[in-house]
């Protein structure tokens, strides 16, 4: 048995993978197991699981139509399962796991946009329950898909090596002071299909920082990917001097590090709330739009700040644009967060006096 895991969406949904993965190589430890990504964030992690025997990191968005097509055929007759990652409802994926050529092709069979996105052309097949998380998901799919009677829920797999250790522990040393409580924040998300009003505000974590920094002389980092630069910028400027730092980490792996040296990371539904989980830490989840059951911190401790109102949630899994439909304030979900109650929910977390 082979098996191919096409784990070509963002790199928290790949994480959330991995519970999964570890159920397979449980199961079934002699079968060879490979996976192709997209993102070199999500190779970053796959390889320090052990979980697989080949990362293959292809970018097909970069590298066209043709190159791609060649790509896909030759893995044609070399699998004979492979998964598509829960979630990953696209016409693309549907179609590289179509022409990728495994007898037996499992996916998440989607409540929304599943027929026009192809989703019949794989034939393992589970219902997608919006009331279940992403891991759970893909869990059950992997039983289907094997028959298996029995599949532990196991934490989010990404494993740190020394050198990723060395470097948290050398930026602590050198840039944060001794015995005082470290909070990590994600400002950014995806922007991809409008995802960037799933963000709060730049200048409210600006000034809850100021807040934290001024009142309680917490140390406060700033985390992200390069692309996101601009927006730590933006928030270090409203913030003032002093009171951020921003590691100069240069994969995922060393931020993972930094991350797990925190007291408690403050962040917006994104890959680094994942990560957080997945290093074990507090996590504060600032959440919109989204579904919390899909995509809460994963077996971690975690507190998801929500207005829960009555439209809410209206992002699912699909490939339309996520949009409002509000005629008061578009996004109020978000938008009307108020830095009060975020820095109310995160002294609760840290079981800190907030006077």
């Amino acid at each position: 048995m082979k098996i191919l895991i096409l784990a070509l969406s963002g790199i928290g949904d790949a994480l959330m993978f991995t519970p999964a993965a570890k159920v397979i190589r449980e199961k079934l430890p002699g079968v060879q197991m490979d996976a192709v990504v997209m993102f070199p964030g999500v190779k970053n992690i796959y390889d320090r699981t052990g979980l697989f025997d080949n990362v293959i990191h292809f970018d097909f968005m970069a590298e066209g139509a043709v190159k791609s097509l060649k790509f896909v055929l030759s893995l044609r007759g070399k699998y004979t399962h492979s998964i598509s990652v829960y979630p990953s409802n696209r016409k693309e994926y549907n179609g590289i796991q179509w022409l990728a050529g495994a007898k037996t092709r499992g996916q998440v069979e989607y409540l929304r946009a599943d027929r026009s996105n192809l989703g019949w052309l794989n034939n393992v097949r589970i219902r997608e329950n919006d009331s279940l998380h992403n891991v759970e998901e893909n869990v059950l799919l992997v039983k289907k898909m094997f028959d298996l009677t029995d599949a532990p829920l196991h934490p989010l797999q990404f494993p740190l090596n020394n050198d990723d250790t060395g470097f948290a522990d050398e930026f602590i040393r050198k840039e944060l002071k001794e015995g005082v409580v470290r909070i990590g924040f994600h400002p950014g998300c995806a922007i991809f299909k409008n995802h960037i009003n799933r963000r709060w505000e730049p200048g409210k974590f600006a000034t809850l920082g100021k807040i934290l920094k001024e009142k309680h002389g917490f140390e406060l980092m700033l985390f992200g990917g390069p692309e996101e630069k601009e927006l730590r910028r933006e928030i270090m400027s409203v913030a003032g001097e002093g009171v951020f730092h921003e590691p100069a980490s240069k994969n995922l792996s060393q931020s993972a590090a930094l991350i797990k040296k925190c007291d408690l990371f403050i962040t917006n539904d994104s890959s680094l709330m994942h990560v957080s989980s997945a290093m074990g830490v507090k996590v504060l989840a600032l959440i919109g739009p989204t579904n919390v059951h899909y995509i809460h911190p994963w077996m971690t401790e975690h507190k998801t700040v929500s207005l829960e109102l009555e439209c809410a949630p209206c992002f699912f899994y699909s490939p339309k644009p996520l949009e409002c439909s509000r005629g008061d304030v578009q996004y109020k979900c978000i938008r009307e967060l108020g830095v009060e109650r975020v820095y109310s929910e995160t002294m609760k977390m840290l079981n800190h006096p907030s006077n």
